[in-house]
């Protein structure tokens, strides 16, 4: 902490030409020091050529091993399989419902279970409801592919989740080896339009808001798309490892969006390296316990489908992979906030050494800590509710839900993932407190705040 005699400084402001040295840019909108390459919308904020020797010792070989772990590992595209027409693994074509007819259920067979003549059991129940009622008989037009123009009819129960509408689109599944009428069947409808209106709100909204800022992280996360899509997805069906894939993958995502979004600059290069030190514990942790609670990584119909179609993926590898990708936007956002917290303080007072600013930033590290924790866990929850309520309507004991591989595969996730959240805000906070005190002008030695500062500094 300073001393009494030093702590007041009221001649000392932020846009002072000598004591404003562009950290941070004012009103958050630097990149902290970057020797000349910040894009900050204020000065620019110097930084040693020490530091800068430091800080490019550990980030460009961290940086060259990323882009060799990309070429190594690059995919020549997903390897061809045969479809099985189970699941996300059928020849979908688009459709449109041309007509909705209303007709009797008893008349069209509707149920799905023959019926038993006994409604004491749920088949006999269903078969017998699955005959009452007004369904809808709805004909569908297959409007893509080599049957493009083809007609054919689906019935559509009154109690089905999904009912059709005239003129609606839909996605249709092809089954080749099914007869001929039956060779097309509606599985879901076509929410294109809605979701591409949705993506354009929030296109607009994060432009207008976050204007330069807000572009350059749309263009971001574009890039980690792509470098999902093109990369992470098809290297873990080629059969490399999953986690190893997942490590490059994500390095490779963390390094363009940190610098595409906030710059290349010294602020920017202690938030990447707070992130890679927590994604390498998440990674280890994760490894541990993965291994120690047997967790097969293959618990639904989705992963055993997987497995059966390319039985050489290492399913708990693959759940690995999941946990490292799905834990480094959250850590990108708790890394980024810690190291600008640091930065703005250090504008504010830029004689308060290392251990002031670590200890006014893990303050408000604190009550981030408690914000994405609980962010998590609520995510979590919500994502495997109807599993939850599924657990409930059975009356399990809170032990024999936790002790299932479905409960525990998230509560692994998601305490792995949170360990890591944790650690990042001391980690990052430490290393932005002592990049930012080191990061001294050249120039300023002659003022006599400068000299203040730089004696306070000499001393920690």
């Amino acid at each position: 902490m300073t001393s009494p005699q030093q702590t007041p400084e009221p001649h000392v402001h932020p846009h002072d030409p000598v004591h404003g040295h562009g950290h941070g840019g004012g009103g958050g909108h630097g990149h902290g020091g970057g020797g000349g390459h910040s894009h900050s919308h204020g000065p620019a904020a110097p930084v040693s050529r020490h530091l800068r020797k430091v800080i490019a010792a550990v980030l460009i070989p961290f940086a060259t091993a990323v882009v060799v772990g990309l070429a190594v590992l690059w995919p020549g595209g997903a390897p061809a399989h045969e479809r099985t027409g189970v699941g996300f693994d059928r020849q979908t074509q688009q459709g449109k419902v041309v007509s909705v007819e209303h007709v009797d259920c008893k008349s069209v067979n509707a149920a799905q279970v023959p019926p038993t003549g006994d409604t004491s059991t749920p088949e006999g129940r269903e078969a017998a409801d699955g005959r009452q009622g007004q369904c809808e008989k709805a004909t569908v037009e297959v409007t893509t592919g080599p049957d493009q123009g083809r007609r054919f009819v689906e019935i559509v129960q009154p109690d089905a989740p999904r009912q059709l509408d005239e003129g609606q689109g839909v996605v249709v599944a092809y089954a080749p080896d099914a007869p001929h009428d039956l060779q097309y069947s509606v599985t879901d409808v076509n929410r294109k339009l809605p979701l591409a209106l949705l993506a354009g709100i929030f296109a607009v909204a994060v432009v207008v808001v976050g204007r330069m800022r807000g572009v350059m992280a749309l263009v971001a996360l574009a890039v980690s798309f792509l470098v999902l899509t093109y990369f992470i997805l098809p290297a873990i069906l080629e059969g490399s490892n999953p986690l190893v894939v997942a490590v490059v993958g994500s390095s490779a995502i963390m390094l363009i969006a940190l610098y595409m979004c906030h710059g290349l600059s010294a602020r920017t290069s202690v938030a990447v390296l707070g992130t890679l030190i927590s994604l390498l514990l998440i990674g280890l942790l994760g490894s541990l316990f993965v291994g120690w609670t047997s967790l097969s990584g293959n618990t639904d119909d989705y992963t055993g489908l997987i497995h059966g179609l390319y039985p050489e993926i290492d399913m708990s590898g693959l759940l690995l992979a999941g946990i490292i990708i799905g834990s480094l936007g959250v850590l990108d956002d708790v890394t980024v906030t810690q190291t600008s917290a640091v930065w703005e303080l250090h504008q504010a007072d830029p004689g308060m050494g290392p251990r002031g600013l670590y200890r006014a930033g893990i303050r408000i590290g604190r009550d981030h800590i408690a914000s994405v924790v609980n962010t998590l866990v609520l995510a979590y929850a919500g994502a495997a509710l109807p599993l939850l309520l599924l657990f409930s309507i059975a009356q399990s004991s809170m032990g024999t839900v936790a002790n299932s591989e479905l409960v525990a595969e998230e509560i692994v996730r998601t305490l792995v993932g949170s360990i890591g959240l944790v650690a990042s805000v001391p980690v990052t906070t430490v290393l932005a407190a002592l990049v930012v005190s080191a990061d001294r002008p050249a120039s300023g030695g002659g003022k006599p705040t400068a000299v203040r500062g730089g004696r306070r500094r000499r001393a920690k």
